[in-house]
């Protein structure tokens, strides 16, 4: 396997998708993510996922339709599960939090019920993502793979259904992410496969669960350790809250006012990427840096190697969200937290307005600090605080702004 630590390295990678190399992974966690309903090569479905997918997911779409949303569950979860406690256990409510954002967002899915049905199926699969890859009856590895396969056919059940309601002109004004690829569907003239969009947005899903809960765990951290950047975010976030009337959701307008709190974002996604790197691997032999890669060669680009590189960020175990002002990292692809080219994170607005609207909504309400000063966050594969990250909890006092 050929490891690619440079910015260099990760041009080329992105620059030549579907050309000279191609994603891969490792058997044993494909057939977590396999596809049942997949009838078309892999890069021509994710082309036209990406197409069917665009409107929703892209920035003007989510402007249109989703920061209220976003902006009501998320005060919702915190008058629900933050609100008269002394500690939470942030790890547990980030994950809990980006679920249930993504169940209504994806799925349409609000019952306590159904989302506990969900979390638990989730819990599973993510537990055994990264276990010994032995598909034995009873082992985390071959509970993963069931709880997969039960979970798309879950999500499947509501496509079914969603479908029925589309096709009788039944629907609401309001819709998920699941309506919306329906009608795209039917839009094009093509054949709903149902299994096959389960499975995207299984893996939409999947990404919310774990990266972004992983990144809200590496900014509450931070801004529990740095008095003087959890300041900087509430002076910041305070004067978007008392512009708004009472009641009044977050627009577009004001997530482009968080302009600090965006580069406190980068900068915990430089130092803690919650997927170091990916998988490529060569369609055909050509020539790399003098060197002959023949076809199957695999390939490991890896973020944390660029990120942490003192070349393209000086100090670069420092926590700095200066880096990020004006156009941010002078060197191109060296900082890569959603990937790059034809496999940028398709998510990563979503990611972007759901963490900046978690920090409004968390730091206009709350300060807080560490239970355990000293706790880390560690790679053990996937990024994970070592003891769950529980914090103490202080309320601001209610103004009349608020």
């Amino acid at each position: 396997m050929v490891m690619l630590c440079n910015a260099e390295g990760n041009k080329f990678l992105f620059s030549n998708e579907n050309k000279l190399v191609e994603s891969w992974w490792p058997s044993t966690f494909a057939k977590i993510f396999a596809n049942p309903g997949k009838t078309i090569s892999l890069s021509e479905d994710t082309l036209r996922f990406r197409k069917l997918l665009s409107p929703f997911i892209k920035l003007d779409g989510l402007q249109k339709y989703y920061i209220g949303v976003m902006d009501t569950k998320t005060k919702q979860f915190l008058q629900q599960h933050w609100h008269n406690r002394e500690t939470v256990m942030f790890h547990h409510m980030a994950k809990k939090y980006t679920l249930e954002l993504g169940c209504t967002m994806f799925l349409n899915i609000e019952d306590p019920q159904e989302l506990s049905k969900f979390q638990r199926i989730i819990l599973k699969i993510s537990s055994g993502m990264y276990a010994v890859p032995l598909n034995v009856l009873g082992t985390r590895y071959w509970r993963a793979i069931r709880e997969s396969k039960k979970l798309q056919k879950e999500i499947e059940k509501i496509i079914k259904q969603r479908n029925i309601e589309i096709l009788a002109e039944s629907l609401p004004t309001e819709q998920d992410l699941i309506s919306h690829l329906i009608q795209e569907t039917h839009r094009d003239g093509e054949t709903l496969n149902e299994a096959d969009v389960a499975h995207k947005v299984f893996g939409l899903l999947m990404g919310a669960y774990d990266n972004v809960s992983m990144t809200l765990v590496s900014i509450v951290k931070y801004l529990a350790e740095l008095p003087e950047v959890y300041d900087n975010v509430f002076r910041e976030q305070m004067e978007i809250a008392r512009s708004k009337a009472a009641g009044e959701l977050l627009t577009w307008g004001d997530l482009q006012k968080m302009k600090y709190s965006w580069n406190v974002v980068c900068e915990a996604l430089r130092l803690w990427p919650p997927i170091v790197g990916t998988f490529r691997v060569a369609k055909t032999d050509f020539i790399y840096e003098g060197f002959l890669i023949p076809k199957g060669c695999k390939f490991h680009w890896n973020a944390g190697a660029t990120h942490r590189n003192s070349e393209y960020f000086p100090n670069p175990e420092n926590f700095d969200p200066s880096r990020f002002e004006g156009n941010g990292p002078t060197v191109p692809f060296s900082y890569v937290p959603f990937g790059g080219g034809l496999r940028l994170c398709p998510g990563n607005e979503y990611a972007r307005l759901n963490l900046l609207v978690f920090i409004h909504n968390v730091v206009t309400q709350f300060k807080w600090e560490k239970v355990f000063p000293g706790e880390e966050i560690i790679y053990d594969p996937i990024l994970i605080p070592v003891k769950g990250l529980p914090i103490r909890l202080f309320p601001h006092e209610v103004t009349n702004h608020e």
